[in-house]
């Protein structure tokens, strides 16, 4: 079976060459990837986390701040899947610490992975299946826990197709603990022992709630050169297809509200440049980020901030006035919204949730959000907000109040581990 498995795997991985050749994503720790790892790999029984990518690691974290306040002397290996996941990541490992890409799901890649790395217990955030790798730690008796699982409706489609060979892979998992009972139940279905499956609740509400300085803010707006009146929509995790129809939902509302100003973040910042000739195209002066304060945008004629980094769409959220999260707008799933949730802010998004199925539910039924099924939506409700304040102001309350009232997974999620440590 293995055998046969990466000879799929081999056919799967050499379809995909051109594809990621193509998206660029032959990137310098690549050879990782490959079972090429650092001289230095050699750790003393370490925690493995595993965050495929920057979503998954940012909600990680609070699970990983508590299991190095739980074990302040082991040493932790983190691994990702994404350049973007690696840097953010890279940003918290410690000098015992090592951060490194995911192998690819080969048996004799994985195994010299993890004869070189020997954890002590596997961290998976979210739902990542890989064959091999459950495989091999089981049969080394390392521990695998499924932190903040979940089965979206389109893996959900797929899996069932092949649940007699999905079954034995997730009955060497000690633990899944899921998001909702729905994502259990369907881990339940696809073979999972009940013994196996916990519904933990979602860590993404558990992130820490930012409270910036009102000064610091007030340097922030300075910085883009928004003056005491002037409002701020900014337009998170964007994607290709959705840019060009929210430059031109601004440039509808700029009629009416010339006040309104916008900040496009993409989800990949490195498309930046492509984000400023789409802003250009349609007649505005895009700036990027990083370029303030050499840049001057009060001396340029309609200006669009642009986001060329990452890490910092936080604080961004945290001086709009409105925030719109991208990858809603095309079959994407969308992204997070409980950063600006946590923030108090009035959030809208598009029709494609699927990746924050029950989390956007939750943001409808509680009006804690608004969703819209596309850019001239947009346009109308941004306008109301713009039009009664009071309404915005309510909106991001309640936003708030349902991370309030959701939080606790984390602590529910280390208990598990701890039991298996």
């Amino acid at each position: 079976m293995t055998i046969l498995y990466d000879l799929i795997f081999f056919l799967f991985v050499l379809i995909s060459l051109p594809a990621y050749i193509f998206k660029g994503k032959f990137h310098r720790g690549f050879s990782q990837r490959l079972g090429i790892f650092p001289k230095g790999l050699h750790l003393e029984k370490p925690l493995w986390i595993h965050a495929v990518s920057l979503g998954e690691a940012i909600m990680v974290k609070g699970l990983i701040d508590a299991l190095r306040q739980a074990y302040p002397h082991r040493c932790m290996i983190f691994t990702t899947v994404t350049p973007t996941g690696n840097k953010i990541v890279s940003s918290w490992a410690r000098a015992r610490d090592a951060v490194v890409y995911l192998p690819f799901d080969f048996s004799f890649i994985v195994e010299r992975f993890l004869r070189r790395v020997d954890p002590s217990v596997c961290v998976i955030a979210e739902t990542e299946l890989w064959p091999n790798l459950i495989r091999q730690l089981h049969r080394r008796k390392i521990p695998v826990v499924i932190v903040n699982g979940r089965i979206s409706d389109t893996s959900w489609s797929g899996y069932r197709f092949i649940k007699p060979f999905i079954r034995p892979i997730l009955r060497k998992v000690n633990y899944f603990c899921v998001q909702t009972p729905t994502d259990g139940e369907r881990l339940k279905v696809l073979g999972a022992r009940e013994d196996q499956v916990k519904v933990t609740g979602n860590m993404k509400f558990d992130i820490p709630l930012l409270k910036p300085d009102p000064h610091e803010l007030d340097l922030c707006r300075r910085s883009l050169g928004l003056a005491p009146g002037d409002k701020l929509l900014v337009c998170g995790s964007t994607h290709p297809g959705e840019e060009e129809s929210l430059v031109q939902a601004y440039k509808d509302l700029q009629r009416e509200f010339p006040y309104l100003k916008l900040l496009v973040a993409p989800r990949h910042p490195e498309r930046s440049p492509q984000i400023k000739e789409i802003v250009s195209h349609a007649g505005f002066h895009g700036i990027f980020v990083s370029k303030l304060p050499f840049e001057c945008p009060t001396c340029m004629t309609r200006p669009v901030y642009i986001l060329d980094s990452i890490g910092k769409l936080i604080f961004y959220y945290a001086v709009a006035d409105i925030v719109f999260v991208g990858g809603s707008f095309i079959k994407k799933g969308g992204h997070n919204i409980l950063e600006p949730a946590s923030l108090q802010k009035p959030i809208l998004y598009g029709p494609s949730m699927f990746n924050f199925r029950d989390i956007s539910a939750l943001f409808i039924r509680e009006k804690g959000a608004l969703q819209v099924e596309g850019p001239q939506e947009l346009v109308m409700q941004i306008a109301v907000l713009l039009k009664d304040p009071s309404q915005a102001v309510r909106l991001g309350a309640r936003a708030q109040e349902l991370i309030m009232k959701n939080t606790g997974a984390t602590q529910k999620n280390l208990e598990v581990i701890r039991e298996l440590l």
